[in-house]
């Protein structure tokens, strides 16, 4: 048996939403005052379903200039990422639906940081 192939009737982590958020270097913003960890995914789905996990890490910004010519040195800059465990994969459709939930659901949190925050967030189906 490989390793590397999934197990039929085995666990899946499919991340749903991948992108960056950034804010000036000199603000003083917790990401943990605006974002969860956790977003409650289970509204039609099985009650034995995890909630999405909402991660970011610190990294170098992914490109030197926003489109507007601004250097993006001068921003802190998370990779983001929500992820979800399923008891078994869904098919495409489904995940696609959860990713919307958790947009819906992120899209005031986002919207409610601080002047300078920014965010570029995408579907991303793929497993982990």
């Amino acid at each position: 048996m490989s390793t590397s192939e999934p197990q039929a009737g085995g666990r899946a982590a499919v991340r749903l939403l991948q992108g960056y958020v950034w804010h000036p270097q000199e603000a003083d913003i917790e990401l943990e005052h605006y974002l969860p960890h956790e977003l409650d995914l289970t509204q039609g789905t099985a009650e034995d379903e995890e909630a999405a996990h909402v991660l970011w890490d610190g990294v170098t910004p992914p490109f030197a200039f926003f489109e507007n010519g601004e250097p993006t040195a001068s921003q802190a800059f998370y990779q983001f990422t929500v992820l979800r465990v399923y008891g078994e994969r869904p098919d495409n459709d489904a995940l696609h639906d959860d990713a919307s939930a958790a947009s819906q659901l992120l899209e005031p949190l986002l919207n409610g940081t601080p002047e300078g925050f920014g965010w570029q967030l995408w579907e991303d189906l793929r497993d982990l």
